[in-house]
C-alpha cells in the first residue's frame, strides 16, 4: 500500500486542475462539463443573429456574450456525429437537448434526466441545445461522460438508446447534502446502466454521484474495492475540504478507494462528483469518434464511416430540434414513446 503514502499531494494519491474537460481513468474515456448563459430564444430556438454574427459558426468553443456555439450553426450544440465503442452518460442540470440518431429514435430530456447511449458499433446522434424559452434566458449545465467497452463487447450491432427520467433517479439527502445516485450504490439506494452493452454494472463497482453541498455541509463516501479507480471532482465550492485537506475549486483529487472520505464545506455552497469503476485494463487504439482493438481497425472502420456516415441518417437535418412545446420524451424508431412517470 506504499502507493497510497501521503505525499506532496497531501493524503491524495494526485492532485489535478480542471478545465472543461476532465482527467479521467479507465474505464472512463472522457468527461466533458460546461455551462452556458444563452439567452432567449427565438422562432427557431436560436440565439438573436446579432450574438451570433462573427463567429466560427460550426466551431465555436469561445464565450461571448455568457455562451458558446459549439458546433451548432442555427441552434447551439452538435450536430450528426458518429460514436463507435463505448458508452456515454449525460446530464443536463440545466437546460434542455433534443436528441436524433441512426436507429430513427428521438427524444428531448434536460433539468436532471440522464440519457445513456450505448454505442459497440458504428452509430450516429445529435444534441442539440434548443432555446425553448423565448421571454427569458436559457442557461444550461451539461456533463457528458465517456465509459469505455471491453473489447468483446464492441463491434456488435445492438446500440442501445435509454433515458432515465428525474423521477427514478436516486437520491440521498442528508443535512445541507443531496446526493444523485447516477450509477451505483450509494446509502440505501443503488442503479446501474439500462444499457445492452455496458460496463457500469454492479460487478465492476462503477459508481457516479453528484453531491451538491450547502455552506456548512458535508458528505461522506463509503470505501470501494481496492483496485478501483477512484476520483473526486470539486467544480466549485471554497473553503473545502477532503480527509482534512483544502482544495481548491476546480479541481481533481485520487483518492485511495478503501478509504472512508469525508468532504466538508465551509461558507459557500459546492458541487462534488465522484467517478469509480474498476478498470477495464486492455490495451485499445483511438481515433476521433472511435475506440476499438488496434489501430488498423480503427482505420478501417474510419472508412465505413466516411463511405456511409450520411446513408445510415434517417433525418432530413444533422442539425434537427424537436418542436418548441414537444416537453420531455423518447420515441423510439418502432413508434413506441416513453415519457416521465406523473408525479
Amino acid at each position: 500500500m506504499g502507493l497510497f503514502r501521503k505525499g506532496n499531494d497531501g493524503p491524495f494519491i494526485s492532485k489535478k486542475d480542471l478545465t472543461m474537460h476532465w482527467d479521467v481513468e479507465d474505464p472512463f474515456m472522457f468527461v466533458s462539463h460546461h455551462t452556458d448563459d444563452y439567452p432567449q430564444g427565438n422562432a427557431q430556438m436560436a440565439p438573436p443573429l446579432r450574438q451570433i454574427s462573427g463567429r466560427n459558426l460550426g466551431r465555436d468553443y469561445q464565450v461571448r456574450f455568457g455562451f458558446r456555439m459549439y458546433n451548432g450553426k442555427v441552434v447551439p450544440g452538435f450536430p450528426k456525429h458518429a460514436h463507435w465503442g463505448y458508452e456515454t452518460l449525460t446530464l443536463p442540470m440545466l437546460g434542455w437537448i433534443d436528441h436524433f440518431d441512426s436507429t430513427g429514435s428521438n427524444g428531448r430530456y434536460g433539468f436532471g434526466d440522464v440519457q445513456w447511449v450505448s454505442a459497440p458499433a458504428m452509430f450516429q446522434h445529435s444534441e442539440m441545445y434548443p432555446l425553448v424559452n423565448q421571454d427569458s434566458r436559457n442557461p444550461n449545465d451539461i456533463t457528458q461522460i465517456f465509459i469505455n467497452l471491453p473489447l468483446e463487447e464492441k463491434n456488435i450491432e445492438e446500440p442501445s438508446v435509454n433515458t432515465v427520467w428525474k423521477e427514478n433517479i436516486p437520491i440521498i439527502e442528508s443535512v445541507k447534502s443531496r446526493t444523485m445516485v447516477i450509477c451505483g450504490e450509494y446509502g440505501w439506494k443503488s442503479i446501474y446502466s439500462p444499457s445492452t452493452h455496458t460496463w457500469a454494472k454492479k460487478e465492476n463497482s462503477v459508481r457516479i454521484l453528484r453531491t451538491d453541498l450547502e455552506a456548512g455541509g458535508s458528505f461522506v463516501l463509503d470505501p470501494a474495492p481496492e483496485g478501483v479507480n477512484r476520483n473526486v471532482y470539486l467544480l466549485n465550492g471554497k473553503g473545502v475540504t477532503i480527509l482534512g485537506e483544502p482544495v481548491k475549486e476546480y479541481c481533481k483529487v485520487k483518492i485511495d478507494p478503501t478509504k472512508e472520505v469525508e468532504i466538508k464545506t465551509s461558507d459557500v455552497p459546492a458541487v462534488v462528483w465522484v467517478l469509480e469503476g474498476k478498470p477495464i485494463g486492455q490495451k485499445m487504439a483511438s481515433f476521433g469518434p472511435i475506440t476499438l482493438s488496434s489501430e488498423q481497425e480503427v482505420r478501417e472502420s474510419l472508412n465505413v464511416l466516411r463511405r456511409t456516415e450520411f446513408e445510415s441518417w434517417p433525418w432530413d437535418l444533422v442539425d434537427k430540434a424537436n418542436p418548441v412545446d414537444s416537453g420531455r420524451f423518447l420515441r423510439r424508431a418502432d413508434g413506441t414513446v416513453e415519457v416521465p412517470p406523473e408525479k
